[in-house]
């Protein structure tokens, strides 16, 4: 299971998406919890600016009222116990401290706040009196100012100097972690009177942080479950094209090259059938030109030794003849010594042309390439044809539109390939008739006007040992038109023959011009 794809890919993507979760997931945690703090903090602020102003606005009408009824008293509408009763001092002046810090007499509001609050609301005066709800109800203060740490004074003194001011500096001294903030109350001239704090735990913001992240978590599980499921899928998905290609090289690996995967797809994979598939036309390919190679060696083989059976038996019978006796007659042992010798410049024409055309079917056998004028060897081929024909009275012509036709090759191979064409062309001509070498622009033409070639025969004449069963050519090996094909196609030419049977002849030659 190790070793497949499927879980390959599931364990990709596992460890992708874990890593994605766990950065995402921390990510998540921090900015949330960050975010979440920012918002308590923001509220929590707001509502300090609030109370803090609602207490200033409360002391500055307290403080309204005590003149106003220090007036009265004044005017012996009071009386002194009613004055001291409303916060008046023993000198008829508003005493600094009434019912309380800041002289605001703001009982019921600290017992409010205790009670409707879910946050811990201290007031500080400027004469560094700690107020809290629980000092309202009789009990005993868990806090004085002087318990205070150094980081929640320096919270304090902010404050007094007018700064709304957020710290967790109160969270060793509350022993649970805290926001802490803090705003200045002011009266009516913008005085500062005291502080405002208000303590908010952040122990739910943490449990709200871990809901977050255990949501999170569950989330991430089920992208694991779903992650597998699209392994499962995909490596399906791209497997099954794979089978499909090993099954096939198996089948090739057999011997069947005719199978084809098929895969179409715009990827490397589909690139690969392709390919597959274009090694396995190779293959056919290769294994067909195998076929007919070998097929070709077998015909070679019983082609050249059909050709050298037949004059090798007449040597063999007429020299048995003449070593027995059975021929005496002088006249009929000449014959035979003519036929012995006929037979044996037959075999060797028969082995130079074979040592020939191997070495010219032989890429690494180099011709002489030089830079000549064809016009030179033409001339030359229609000179030699004009002696082969002579006992025929064949007229050999010569038309040109150029006498300078340069050219790169083998001076001695360009003539030996004309003359088997020409030799070929003097042989089937009738007596008195003619052939013509025609020289125009890229395009060569031997013509004859002899017994012509028929049109099944056509795309065979250049194929070794192939020749017409006539009379005129029975002292012909078959490999000369193979020989001049093989000269013309090492010399970049192309070459092709047509023929109307009796009428006419061509070996058209389409060559490069320098």
């Amino acid at each position: 299971m190790r070793n497949k794809i499927t879980f390959k890919l599931f364990l990709s993507f596992a460890v992708a998406l874990l890593i994605f979760s766990l950065v995402v997931g921390s990510g998540f945690a921090y900015l949330f919890r960050e975010h979440t703090i920012n918002i308590k903090k923001q509220d929590l602020e707001e509502r300090a600016v609030k109370i803090a102003q609602a207490l200033g606005d409360s002391r500055d009408q307290m403080m309204a009222w005590q003149e106003k009824e220090n007036s009265a008293i004044q005017k012996g509408e009071g009386t002194q116990k009613q004055g001291r009763q409303m916060g008046m001092g023993p000198d008829g002046k508003p005493s600094a401290r009434l019912q309380g810090p800041m002289g605001l007499g703001f009982n019921s509001v600290l017992r409010f706040l205790g009670s409707a609050a879910a946050e811990d609301v201290w007031i500080v005066d400027a004469d560094q009196n700690l107020e809290m709800p629980s000092h309202r109800d009789g009990k005993k203060p868990a806090f004085m100012y002087k318990d205070l740490p150094p980081d929640a004074e320096k919270v304090v003194r902010k404050v007094m100097h007018g700064e709304i001011t957020t710290s967790s500096g109160f969270s060793n001294m509350l022993e649970v972690p805290t926001l802490t903030v803090g705003a200045p109350i002011k009266d009516k001239d913008g005085e500062i009177l005291g502080a405002v704090l208000i303590h908010a735990p952040l122990s739910g913001m943490d449990m709200a942080a871990k809901q977050a992240t255990r949501i999170l978590l569950m989330c991430g599980g089920i992208a694991l479950l779903a992650a597998f499921l699209i392994a499962v899928y995909s490596s399906w998905r791209f497997t099954k094209p794979l089978k499909t290609m090993q099954q096939t090289a198996e089948r090739m690996t057999e011997g069947d090259y005719t199978v084809r995967c098929d895969v179409r797809q715009n990827d490397e994979i589909g690139e690969l059938g392709t390919a597959l598939d274009s090694l396995g036309e190779r293959l056919l390919i290769a294994r067909k030109e195998s076929a007919q190679l070998d097929q070709m060696r077998k015909d070679f083989i019983a082609n050249i030794s059909h050709e050298l059976r037949t004059p090798v038996t007449v040597i063999r019978g007429s020299l048995e003849a003449l070593n027995e006796k059975v021929v005496t007659v002088p006249e009929k042992v000449e014959e035979y010594y003519r036929q012995m010798l006929s037979e044996t410049i037959f075999l060797q024409r028969l082995i130079n042309d074979l040592l020939d055309l191997s070495r010219l079917q032989n890429l690494t056998f180099k011709i002489e390439m030089t830079q000549l004028n064809l016009y030179d060897v033409l001339l030359e081929a229609v000179h030699s044809s004009q002696r082969l024909g002579k006992d025929k009275n064949i007229d050999v012509v010569l038309e040109t539109d150029t006498k300078w036709y340069p050219i790169d090759g083998d001076y001695g191979r360009l003539r030996q390939m004309l003359m088997i064409f020409m030799d070929n062309a003097v042989k089937f001509s009738p007596n008195n008739g003619q052939v013509k070498l025609v020289l125009q622009g890229k395009r060569l033409e031997i013509i004859d006007h002899g017994i012509g070639v028929a049109a099944e025969m056509v795309p065979h004449v250049f194929e070794r040992f192939y020749k017409t069963r006539v009379e005129k050519n029975k002292s012909g090996t078959g490999l000369g038109l193979a020989i001049a094909k093989e000269i013309a196609e090492r010399h970049g030419m192309e070459v092709t023959m047509e023929s109307q049977p009796g009428i006419e002849t061509k070996i058209i030659l389409l060559l490069e011009k320098k």
